[in-house]
């Protein structure tokens, strides 16, 4: 995978895994799936790169 320049620092990155802990509890068990579905969908936008997108996800569903 090609590591964007634009990468955020450590503290960034536990910024951003609290506030994804946080809103999958807000969601709860009932929406958490369609939220993170939600939220890929918003991010692959941003992204604007399908190809990059598939490989986050490859990336992402390996070593679960």
């Amino acid at each position: 995978m090609t590591v964007p320049k634009n990468t955020l620092p450590l503290a960034g990155l536990e910024t951003v895994y609290d506030a994804l802990a946080s809103a999958i509890d807000q969601a709860g068990p009932g929406k958490a799936e369609l939220f993170l579905v939600k939220l890929a969908l918003l991010n692959a936008n941003a992204l604007a790169d399908a190809r990059l997108f598939e490989t986050h996800v490859q990336t992402a569903l390996r070593d679960l």
